[in-house]
């Protein structure tokens, strides 16, 4: 036997692995490592380090923006005053004062936007005032002078902290509603082999059994099983002819109904025993309207109806 002999791949039992034992343990391997990645705790690991890498980066242009800003800042509060004076010194306190109550307000939204707490009016207020101005003081001399190049050029730090501090809280929440997604569908791995095994094991256990009994019954076994299914709904389709609406109530009344009779929805329920109190009166008041307007006819219907008989029955 050679070296390269030994050193092929053996298993546990120092056998020579086979091409199809080599591939089942990769599927399985890889259906392991799929399972694992789709877990909701892995892929809340992931999105919280793509959550810090975005904030890391934001909060670096932010503080860029904004120490850029501070000198144009400086240089409008001061107004020429002389330099190390106390005018000019205090100048340089304005853009921190602007830039603190916006890096708070980003701060406090970095962590609501984490679970989807909406800020208010009030913060997005700050923001807009913060953002406008920085923008002014940045932009003052520019505008007055007249300066095309001065105005785009201070204007673009402003307007990118603005719209880093308006994107951070959207992207902060896409974030969470993709680890809340990944949360409900956890697992996809183990759902998906526990639904195909029962099949799997099904299906063989049929085919076993046919050889044994010699009779393709199955089959046509599981064909006849609808039918019962649709006789039963069509059984149930007689039953709501069945049920007694307002004019079979009315009728019932109007032929038990005599002249003297007072019509009441008491009296209405005393002949039609079944019916409700709100039917009844319903009833009593159709019943009530007919003998208004035709006292006559009701009682004179049945009496016409049996003398046609009689004379047909005697023409006949």
């Amino acid at each position: 036997m050679t070296t390269t002999d030994i050193t092929t791949a053996q298993d546990a039992r120092h056998q020579p692995l086979t091409e199809a034992d080599k591939l089942h343990q990769d599927a399985e391997s890889a259906a392991q490592v799929r399972r694992l990645a789709n877990h909701p705790d892995v892929i809340a690991l992931r999105v919280e380090k793509v959550r810090t890498q975005i904030d890391v980066l934001l909060r670096v242009g932010i503080f860029l923006g904004l120490a850029f800003t501070m000198v144009n800042v400086q240089a409008f509060a001061a107004s020429g005053a002389p330099v190390w004076s106390l005018g000019w010194v205090s100048a340089w306190l304005l853009d921190p004062m602007v830039s603190l109550v916006l890096v708070a307000v980003l701060r406090a939204e970095q962590i609501t936007a984490r679970y989807q707490v909406e800020t208010g009016r009030w913060a997005h207020r700050t923001k807009w005032f913060a953002f406008l101005a920085t923008y002014v003081m940045n932009t003052w001399k520019s505008w007055t002078h007249l300066d095309v190049a001065g105005v785009a050029l201070h204007s673009v730090p402003p307007v990118l902290v603005f719209l880093a501090a308006e994107t951070a809280p959207v992207l902060r929440d896409k974030l969470t509603e993709a680890v809340m997604k990944a949360a409900g569908h956890a697992f996809t791995g183990e759902t998906d082999t526990q639904e195909t095994t029962p099949a799997a094991e099904v299906t063989p256990s049929v085919a076993a059994e046919t050889p044994d009994s010699e009779q393709p019954v199955p089959t046509p076994a599981l064909s006849p099983a609808p039918a019962p299914r649709r006789t039963t709904r069509k059984a149930k389709a007689p039953a709501k002819p069945g049920r007694k609406l307002r004019g079979d109530y009315l009728a019932e009344a109007r032929a038990a109904w005599a002249p003297g009779i007072e019509i009441t929805p008491a009296w209405v329920r005393e002949v039609c025993p079944d019916v409700s109190r709100g039917t009844s009166k319903n009833v009593a008041d159709d019943l009530i309207a007919e003998t208004a307007t035709a006292p006559t006819v009701l009682p004179v219907s049945v009496p016409t109806t049996t003398t046609a008989r009689i004379d047909s029955e005697e023409a006949a």
